[in-house]
């Protein structure tokens, strides 16, 4: 009871510690995975603003090298003309005296405005001209000494005229919004520009990604758009492009990044590839931990079963020679010769049971240490067959059983050591046997098939599961019959089976169902 009790609560421990071992793998992966979800939205979001900032650039760029081209076209037409329509010319003056060297300086910084009526003859607008402003910076230095003994006074003058572009440009550009704003969105730019704009600030920034992009008006496509876009809310980027407050009109440049999944896959491949590889190795280490720990634990009950039934299969032998040995010092039983024999008959019997017990434990061993010499000669399997009949022919007749033979084979010859392969067939029949609630009820089929010898050992009996067939040849596996344990074995004889066969290059299974009965079915390899 205090063993049960102690093996209770050492099972609770090893669930305990299976099931916290479990949970700590199950909650690395789930770090794993939120990792490696949270940098793939982290590369995402940061991969999505540098294409903003590409989308922005661009546009900006666009719209300041409309501006650039048509002001110089603009100043040169101003430069070209000699007659402004109208001149404005403002200027400051300040002279500065010097009582050491009696100098005298008078400075001058003026501001010409000359305005041009020019022509938009080039611009595909409703509009003849456009006004344009030309701002000229006109400064001069005069140095007035005065001339020696009284005479003339002498004057240096220094004058610089400078053009103020910028000055032209910001007024140029406000004049210039509302005019372009009248003219077709294709005149002002093309796919070409677009798409070259595009490539020149994904290489600055190091982004890779083929582009398809398309201008939008009012939610309406236009005629700039390059072959193969299709706007999609989820994937399409958009910014602004050509936008007049004053007059209510604007576009929008949308493009699709198409490469931008695999650039965030890319960029996150190798640490999430090496966190996969760690953790998957860390769940196969795992797994087979557990794996090997279900089998030792499985091992340990099969071979303290063993014990066990070694125990009670030696004991009832050693009893029964020791209760035949004590009869046998009773004088009445020395003087009869009848007793004698049979208890020396019980003391052979149960010696040679013991001895087969042995045997069985030591064939697998030698077999585990490759040890068994197997010497094969040329046999028919069907005179092995009839061989390891007589061995169980008598159980089988006790108890009100048979075996029909049904040889449909017409080769059996093999190459075999007919006492180990007759070892075979006796371990079948007398599993048949014991797994028969009833009289045994066995039939034996052989037939070709190719360069090959079927042989089908058919029973009555019990049957098995499924999962007891995948188990029936592991070393000391039996299956539980409940708590009468009137099937006696070790649970070594399929498996001494099994390996026999191996070494003979043949194969062995079986078929069976709970209730129905089972089959074991050997395939063995024809001599000519």
């Amino acid at each position: 009871m205090l063993k049960s009790y102690f093996w209770f609560m050492n099972k609770r421990l090893f669930i305990l510690l299976i099931a916290l071992m479990s949970l700590s793998l199950i909650g690395i992966i789930f770090v794993q995975g939120y990792w490696i979800t949270n940098s793939y939205r982290a590369k995402e979001d940061q991969l999505n603003f540098n294409y903003y900032q590409v989308l922005t650039e661009v546009a900006k760029d666009i719209e300041m090298r409309e501006i650039d081209d048509y002001y110089r076209i603009y100043s040169d037409l101003a430069d070209s003309i000699n007659t402004p329509e109208n001149i404005n010319f403002s200027e400051l003056v300040y002279k500065t005296a010097s009582d050491k060297s009696n100098e005298t300086y008078i400075f001058s910084d003026g501001i010409l405005e000359e305005d041009y009526k020019l022509s938009s003859s080039f611009l595909d607008t409703e509009i003849d001209s456009i006004l344009f402003k030309k701002i000229i910076n006109k400064k001069s230095k005069t140095k007035i000494t005065p001339g020696i003994d009284g005479g003339q006074p002498v004057l240096e003058t220094i004058e610089s005229v400078n053009r103020l572009t910028d000055y032209e440009r910001a007024r140029f550009e406000n004049a210039f919004r509302n005019i372009s704003s009248r003219t077709p969105i294709h005149t002002r730019v093309s796919k070409e520009v677009i798409q070259e704009f595009l490539d020149k600030e994904m290489e600055q920034r190091g982004l890779k990604s083929a582009v398809e992009f398309a201008v939008y008006s009012e939610g309406l496509a236009t005629r700039v758009h390059t072959r193969n876009f299709k706007y999609d809310p989820d994937k399409t980027m958009q910014t602004p492009l050509f936008v007049n407050e004053d007059l209510n009109i604007g576009y929008d440049l949308m493009v699709n990044f198409s490469e931008k999944k695999k650039t965030v896959l890319e960029a996150i491949l190798g640490m999430a590839a090496l966190s996969l590889v760690f953790t998957s190795v860390i769940v196969l280490a795992y797994a087979s931990a557990i794996s090997q720990i279900f089998k030792q634990r499985q091992i340990s009950q099969i071979k303290s079963d063993f014990i066990n039934n070694m125990t009670h299969e030696f004991k009832t032998p050693i009893a029964t020679i020791n209760l035949a040995l004590d009869a046998m010092k009773n004088p009445k039983v020395k003087e009869n010769e009848e007793y004698m024999d049979r208890y020396l008959g019980m003391i052979r019997d149960e010696n040679r049971r013991m001895h087969a017990q042995v045997e069985n434990v030591l064939r697998i061993s030698k077999l585990d240490k490759n040890q068994l010499d197997l010497a094969k000669e040329r046999i028919k399997l069907h005179d092995v067959i009839d061989t390891a009949i007589s061995h169980v022919r008598l159980i089988v007749e006790d108890r009100q059983g048979y075996i029909k033979t049904h040889f449909g084979a017409l080769k059996s010859s093999v190459l075999a050591s007919e006492s180990h392969l007759t070892n075979v067939i006796v371990n079948i029949l007398d599993n048949a046997i014991k797994y028969s609630e009833g009289e045994p009820k066995i039939d034996i089929y052989t037939e070709n098939v190719k360069d090959n010898i079927i042989l089908k050992i058919r029973d009555q009996g019990i049957g098995m599961t499924k999962s007891v067939q995948k188990k029936i040849f592991e070393k000391f596996y039996r299956e539980s019959t409940g708590d009468i344990h009137n099937v006696k074995g070790h649970g070594l004889g399929l498996a001494y089976s099994k390996r026999i066969l191996e070494d003979h290059d043949a194969d062995i299974y079986v078929e069976s169902e709970k209730g129905q009965g089972s089959t074991f079915i050997i395939k063995l390899h024809l001599i000519s």
